[in-house]
């Protein structure tokens, strides 16, 4: 049986999702997405007539394309490099301190649950609230509640409740209908002011908390904010490479958030470690079950709600808040999750198409959207630019193959001192902390 509140939410979901309230698309979001496929076929055709370098123009728009947005967000992120994260989160609160819960869905996570609520227990600034979401588990996490934290095994949709340290310890146990569904479940019973997801195989730093909720407590506007995650892998060759890689992966990644971050354009903070304020998430519907991602969906709707109804809502990174997760240890594993999340990328890309080159929506519809529609066929552009390559090569085409060599290597050279640059930034927007500095593994 559905409680009122649950349906309320439901209710401000089906008003706030494009996917269930279609937008008519403007003319011009509807141009700039033929534009993007048109220009692809002709950059393609080109490699049929043309005798140069120029036969190559997919590869070398893709190589310009990615180098522009690159030294885009080194401008945009130049001026926090000389600015020590202490000194940026100097603000003083601008309102009472508020309550904080933490919200964990876990499906089958009896081995790593111990390690997360230790992380949970050990912080600096304790949470009000843990809430463990159980998304109809069938391993011994009944067992791990029940034993180590005493908690009574409650009925299918109701929660029993203890205590950890000095917060409160929930434990929701629910049908399993996937991650979306369960935190949605969670946000309704809980009672606090702001709400921090964790994935149950993350673990924060010991003044995560602290940090997250001293960053809402001084930004009224305020809604939702990123914490920065470092991945880690198993142990071994492989797991190491494939860390090695997803790290860097990582720093760039956070490094663009911090770019768009500065024109109220951020458009993914990721779930596995995130702030919200609880009333915007009841505002908006909480999470959409039917999206593959549902953290880079939620924040659209932040941005689309704030834009309709006036409120001025901010979207940020904080720096200073920081968590390990785990990461794909395996080229298989990494390959399905970049699947799906290219995916879910599509999907939300799709059900938000009314918002490129939309003015309405400032800064996010005239330039951060219009780039999304860019990276759309991202992956086709690479991979035609590659496979015209190996063209040029089997055939002999030296003449071309030969500039394009010159035209990679050039591009790997400044995508390096990029990578120097980030690393240094992003060491200055942690504190200065590694990866490894804080919170050894479990």
């Amino acid at each position: 049986m559905i409680d009122g509140m649950t349906y309320s939410l439901q209710q401000a979901f089906a008003v706030a999702s494009p996917r269930i309230t279609p937008r008519r698309m403007p003319v011009v979001s509807l141009i700039i997405y033929l534009v993007v496929i048109a220009v692809w076929f002709v950059l393609f055709g080109r490699s049929l007539w043309l005798s140069s370098i120029w036969a190559w123009s997919a590869g070398m728009v893709y190589i310009a394309y990615d180098t522009l947005l690159m030294f885009y967000v080194v401008q945009q992120t130049f001026p926090l490099a000389f600015t020590h994260a202490s000194k940026r989160t100097s603000a003083k609160p601008s309102q009472p301190r508020p309550s904080l819960g933490i919200l964990i869905a876990a499906h089958n996570e009896a081995a790593s649950l111990p390690a997360v609520l230790a992380a949970v227990e050990a912080q600096s600034d304790a949470p009000d609230l843990i809430m463990i979401a159980d998304d109809g588990s069938r391993d011994d996490t009944a067992a791990v509640l029940r034993d180590r934290y005493g908690l009574a095994i409650p009925m299918v949709g109701h929660d029993s409740i203890g205590r950890l340290g000095a917060s409160r310890l929930h434990w929701l146990r629910l049908p399993h209908q996937g991650k979306a569904r369960a935190l949605n479940a969670a946000i309704v019973k809980a009672d606090t002011d702001l709400l921090i997801t964790l994935d149950a195989d993350t673990f924060m730093a010991r003044d995560a908390i602290a940090e997250m909720r001293s960053a809402f407590a001084c930004d009224a506007h305020l809604v939702a904010a990123g914490g920065i995650l470092v991945p880690v892998c198993h142990s071994g060759i492989g797991g190491r490479l494939m860390q090695w890689f997803q790290t860097y992966e990582y720093i760039r990644n956070v490094i663009s958030r911090f770019a768009w971050m500065r024109g109220n354009s951020l458009l993914l903070i990721s779930g596995a470690f995130a702030g919200f304020r609880r009333d915007a998430l009841i505002k908006v519907g909480g999470f959409d079950a039917e999206c593959l991602v549902e953290d880079y969906e939620l924040t659209h709707r932040l941005h689309r709600y704030s834009t309709d109804h006036g409120l001025g809502w901010q979207l940020r990174m904080v720096g200073l808040s920081l968590a390990r997760t785990n990461a794909p240890s395996n080229a298989m594993d990494f390959l399905r999750q970049r699947r799906r999340w290219f995916a879910g990328f599509l999907q939300t890309q799709y059900w938000n198409r009314d918002m490129t080159g939309n003015r309405r929506y400032g800064r996010l519809g005239l330039r951060m959207l219009p780039i999304k529609a860019l990276d759309t066929l991202q992956p086709i552009y690479g991979l035609a630019a590659f496979a015209l390559l190996l063209i040029f090569l089997a055939t002999g085409n030296f003449e071309i193959a030969l500039p394009v060599f010159g035209l990679i290597s050039a591009k790997i050279v400044a995508d390096f001192l990029v990578y120097l640059w980030s690393v240094h930034l992003y060491r200055t927007l942690t504190g200065g902390r590694t990866p490894t500095s804080f919170a050894a593994r479990q």
